[in-house]
C-alpha cells in the first residue's frame, strides 16, 4: 500500500475563489484523493488559506475589519464553499497559524545557520499618500514585458514574468491608486536561491515524468537571462509572521514580516502539525507524512496547482526544503494546470469577472460543476468556460447517458419484476463481450487516474457509461420479455449491476450522486472492482433497491440565456 500525501495550493484569502481556481488545484487533487481513497491507499489531503500578504490586507481595508478578524470570517467562507464542492480535504488549515509561524521562523534560521540567507540594503517605493513602503503586490502598473495593464510589483499574472515594483511602467498604489511614489532604502533578507541552481536543476532534472507545462517553467526561470535569482523573503508589512531566527530575535529586522510567497508553502507542513491538534494526535502522527527520518520514506508526495504558482513550487520552496538541511519530504510530483477562461476573457477575483464558486452552487448542485470543470481541464493548454459547452456537457453526458440509464433500468425493473433484483436466465455471449470490454476500459481509466490524466480519465469513464447504454439498446430487454422473461431478467439483473458498479468508480468525480445510487441500490459495497465478473455479481437475486429520484435534470435553453445574462458582468 502506497502512502499519499496530497496537497492543493493555497487559496487567498482575499474573497470567494472562481471556478478557474477550483479546477487550478483544488478539485483535481481532490478527485486524486478521492481516488486513492477508494483504492484502498493511505491519503493525507492538505490545503489552507493563504491568509498574509497584500491580499489579505487589501481586503480586510476595503470590508472595514481589522486583518485577523477578516481571515478568520473568510477562512470559514471558504471552509464552506469546500464543503459545498465535497473537497475531501483531511484539514483545511491556516496560514496564519501558531504551527506555521514556529516552523516559518524555524526553516529560517535553519537557513540562516546554513549561510543562505543574506542582509540587503534595497531601494523601495514608498506612498506619500498611503504613509508607507509599497512592497511588490502593493503597487500595480503596465507590464514591461507583454503591455498588461493590471500587472503587480511581484509578478504578471498575464504573462507570468517576475518583476519588480521598479520594472513597471506608469505605477501605482493599488492601495489609494496614487501615483505619488518615491523609492526609498530599506533593508531585508534574501534568500540566496542562486547558489543553489546547480542542486535544483540536478533535481528538476531527475523528475523525467513530471508534466512539461511544470518543467519548462521550472528550467526557464533556472536558465533563463541571469539565470535563478536571489529572493527577498521580509517585507515592509505589519501582518504576517514576525521575522526571527527560530526562537531568537533577528537584529535590525525588527517590525518586518516574513514575505508570504515564504511562508505559505511551509504551511503545507504546518497544516499537518493543525490536523495533529484537532483530531487529538501527536507529533509522531503528522512527523509521519512529512519526515523521512520519522516515517515519511514510503511516502509519495503529489502538489497540484496552476501554473503560476510553478516557480515557487520547483524552486523557492525546495530551496528552503534542501537549504534546511533537515529531512524533509520534497515533492515527487507537480501536477501544474493552464487557465480556464471565462467566455471570451479571463476570469479574475480581483476584478470580479466570470462564476465565483458560491454563485455557482447556489446554481445547480457540486456534482454539475465537479463533471464539466474536470472532464474539461485545462492541461495541455488553456481552456474555456462557455455557458454553451456547459449546458451541452451536463445534459449529454450527465442526464443522457448516466441519469438515463439509470431511470431506464429502474423504472423498467419496477414496471415488470418489482423492487427487487430479479432471478432467472443466464449471461450470454453477448453479457461475456461486455464484461471483457468494460474490463479493458477500466484498466485504462485507472492507468489515467494513477497518471493523473484528469480529461482522458474522464473521456474513458464516459465511454463506460455508453458501454452500458448500447448494451441496453442491442439487449433491449423491454423486447425480450415479450418473448423470454427469463433472459430478460439476467439483461436486467446485469444492468442493475452496473449502476452499483458506476456509482463505485464515477465517485472520484461525482460523489453525491454515487451516494444517491449506492442508496437507491441499497448497497454499502463499495470496494473498488478489480475483479469484475464478482463485482457485477454483487447484487445477487432478491436483493431490494429503490427507483432513484432524477440523478440529473437537463439545462434549459432559458436557464442557459438567463445565467449567460446573468453572469456578463463583473461580480459587485
Amino acid at each position: 500500500m502506497t502512502r499519499h500525501l496530497i496537497t492543493s495550493a493555497i487559496p487567498y484569502i482575499n474573497g470567494i475563489k472562481h471556478l478557474g481556481n477550483l479546477i487550478g488545484s483544488q478539485l483535481p487533487a481532490d478527485l486524486f484523493a478521492r481516488y486513492q481513497r477508494a483504492r484502498g491507499q493511505e491519503v493525507m489531503f492538505l490545503c489552507a488559506t493563504d491568509e498574509h500578504g497584500t491580499p489579505a490586507e487589501l481586503a480586510a481595508a476595503k470590508a472595514g475589519k481589522p486583518v485577523a478578524e477578516y481571515c478568520a470570517e473568510m477562512h470559514a467562507t471558504q471552509a464552506e464553499i469546500a464543503r459545498g464542492f465535497r473537497l475531501s480535504f483531511d484539514h483545511f488549515g491556516r496560514s496564519s497559524s501558531p504551527q506555521n509561524h514556529a516552523l516559518t521562523q524555524h526553516f529560517a534560521g535553519r537557513l540562516a545557520e546554513a549561510g543562505l540567507i543574506r542582509e540587503v540594503s534595497e531601494k523601495q517605493v514608498y506612498s506619500h499618500a498611503d504613509g508607507r513602503f509599497l512592497p511588490d503586490r502593493y503597487i500595480e502598473g503596465t507590464c514591461p514585458n507583454c503591455g498588461y495593464d493590471r500587472a503587480r510589483g511581484d509578478q504578471c499574472e498575464n504573462c507570468t514574468k517576475q518583476l519588480d515594483p521598479t520594472d513597471l511602467i506608469e505605477p501605482r498604489s493599488a492601495i489609494s491608486g496614487s501615483t505619488d511614489l518615491e523609492v526609498r532604502e530599506t533593508k531585508h533578507l534574501y534568500l540566496k536561491q542562486s547558489g543553489m541552481r546547480g542542486q535544483l536543476n540536478d533535481w528538476i532534472d531527475g523528475k523525467s515524468d513530471w508534466p512539461v507545462l511544470t518543467t519548462s517553467i521550472a528550467r526557464k526561470w533556472l536558465n533563463d537571462g541571469d539565470g535563478l535569482q536571489d529572493r527577498g523573503i521580509t517585507r515592509d508589512l505589519d501582518w504576517g509572521i514576525p521575522v526571527k531566527k527560530g526562537d531568537e530575535d533577528w537584529p535590525g529586522m525588527e517590525g518586518k514580516v516574513f514575505y508570504v510567497w515564504f511562508d505559505a508553502p511551509i504551511e503545507y507542513i504546518a497544516c499537518a502539525g493543525e490536523w495533529a491538534e484537532a483530531n487529538g494526535k501527536g507529533e509522531a502522527d503528522w512527523q509521519r507524512w512529512w519526515r523521512t527520518d520519522k516515517g515519511a520514506e514510503d511516502v509519495r508526495y503529489t502538489q497540484f496547482m496552476g501554473k503560476d504558482n510553478v516557480p515557487f513550487h520547483t524552486l523557492s520552496f525546495p530551496a528552503t526544503i534542501l537549504g534546511s538541511g533537515e529531512p524533509w519530504k520534497l515533492v515527487d510530483y507537480i501536477k501544474s494546470f493552464n487557465y480556464l477562461n471565462y467566455d471570451g476573457g479571463q476570469f479574475s477575483t480581483s476584478q470580479g469577472r466570470g462564476v465565483f464558486m458560491d454563485q455557482a452552487l447556489a446554481i445547480l448542485p457540486a456534482d454539475y460543476w465537479r463533471w464539466w470543470l474536470l472532464s474539461h481541464a485545462p492541461e495541455s493548454s488553456d481552456s474555456e468556460f462557455t455557458w454553451e459547452n456547459f449546458q451541452a456537457s451536463v445534459n449529454k453526458d450527465l442526464a443522457d447517458v448516466l441519469g438515463n440509464f439509470v431511470s431506464r433500468v429502474t423504472k423498467f425493473c419496477r414496471s415488470k419484476f418489482g423492487e427487487e433484483v430479479p432471478e432467472g436466465g443466464s449471461f450470454g455471449p453477448r453479457e461475456a463481450q461486455l464484461i471483457a470490454d468494460l474490463t479493458t476500459r477500466l484498466r485504462a481509466y485507472e492507468g489515467h487516474m494513477e497518471a493523473i490524466e484528469v480529461r482522458k480519465a474522464a473521456q474513458e469513464l464516459r465511454a463506460i457509461w455508453v458501454a452500458g447504454n448500447e448494451y441496453l439498446q442491442d439487449a433491449a430487454p423491454w423486447s425480450t420479455f415479450k418473448t423470454d422473461p427469463e433472459q430478460a431478467a439476467a439483461q436486467i439483473r446485469l444492468a442493475l449491476s452496473l449502476i452499483r458498479f458506476y456509482a463505485v468508480i464515477s465517485s472520484p468525480f461525482i460523489p453525491d450522486a454515487c451516494e444517491q445510487l449506492m442508496a437507491a441500490m441499497h448497497s454499502e459495497a463499495s470496494d473498488w472492482p478489480d475483479d469484475l465478473d464478482a463485482a457485477l455479481a454483487e447484487l445477487a437475486p432478491g436483493h431490494g433497491f429503490t427507483v432513484p429520484d432524477v440523478t440529473f435534470r437537463k439545462i434549459t435553453d432559458d436557464e442557459r440565456a438567463g445565467w449567460q445574462e446573468k453572469f456578463a458582468g463583473t461580480r459587485d
